[in-house]
């Protein structure tokens, strides 16, 4: 099939509603970089891991140190055009909704209206051991108020707010405390070896079986927590469409894929298909 937004148009008017799956590509026109290049090699150093987080202090003193630099940037990151487009998308009735791996709300602030964080959101912080909820903006303020935060260009900053910074800095570092319990506070995510509640599976797979396809958008699928819901839509024999610049481990399970300008051709696409509906 060739790559226009004629072609995606017919395809995406063919059936529906859709469900979307959206990846880091989706966001990196926000300035929050993606984990993996084109050819789905990982870029930067390794994330912390879900295990080491719980069990190791100083994992957790990195964290929150490299956390407090890279998170005002994440904060400050705003909607761009593709957030639009799959917005426009939804209130015209082509999506269902949008089953996103990001954890930067932006599909939210873009007016999604169904919207599930797979991978929870970076925008607060739970306590693990009384289960409270505190804002990250609150746990920011704290962080700035106990520790003396290097300028940002200091800093290569990740998708999840993560930066890299010298062992140095983090070995002083004040980690902050649940303010109800005093216990350990974790961002509401789901980091690398950790388990995406049932709950939320329960709802994407429930998102998938009320849409007719899954479009997948900005994502290598590299993680097996998003490529299960393209395994899912074979199983109930419900097409894949893929717009990714680079391959996609789902690539074999597509019925159609779009690799040049993806985002340029979902907005082109979103633009042709709600000028359709004010003319209807």
């Amino acid at each position: 099939m060739c790559e226009t937004v004629e072609a995606l148009q017919a395809v995406l008017e063919s059936r529906g509603p859709w469900a979307a799956l959206t990846g880091a590509g989706v966001s990196s026109d926000s300035g929050i970089p993606t984990y993996r290049d084109h050819q789905g090699n990982w870029l930067g150093s390794n994330p912390i891991l879900h295990e080491e987080f719980i069990q190791d202090e100083a994992k957790r003193r990195r964290y929150w140190s490299r956390s407090a630099l890279g998170w005002p940037r994440v904060a400050r990151a705003e909607p761009n055009a593709t957030h639009a487009a799959l917005t426009r998308l939804e209130a015209a009735g082509t999506l269902g909704g949008v089953i996103t791996q990001n954890v930067d709300r932006l599909h939210q602030r873009s007016g999604g209206q169904n919207v599930i964080d797979l991978h929870g959101r970076l925008d607060q912080v739970r306590c693990l051991d009384c289960g409270q909820i505190v804002s990250r903006h609150h746990v920011q303020q704290w962080l700035e108020t106990h520790n003396v935060i290097p300028p940002l260009k200091a800093a290569a900053i990740r998708p999840d707010g993560d930066a890299s910074l010298p062992d140095s800095f983090i070995e002083q570092f004040q980690v902050p405390k649940c303010p109800y319990c005093n216990g350990v506070l974790k961002p509401d995510v789901v980091f690398f070896g950790g388990t995406v509640p049932k709950s939320t599976v329960t709802r994407c797979h429930a998102l998938i079986d009320q849409s007719e396809g899954l479009l997948v958008v900005g994502s290598s699928l590299s993680v097996y927590s998003g490529f299960r819901f393209c395994r899912y839509s074979v199983e109930q024999n419900k097409p894949i469409v893929i717009l990714n610049q680079g391959k996609t481990r789902a690539d074999e399970l597509s019925l159609h894929r779009f690799s040049t300008e993806p985002f340029t051709l979902l907005q082109q696409c979103a633009d042709r298909m709600q000028q359709s509906c004010r003319r209807e």
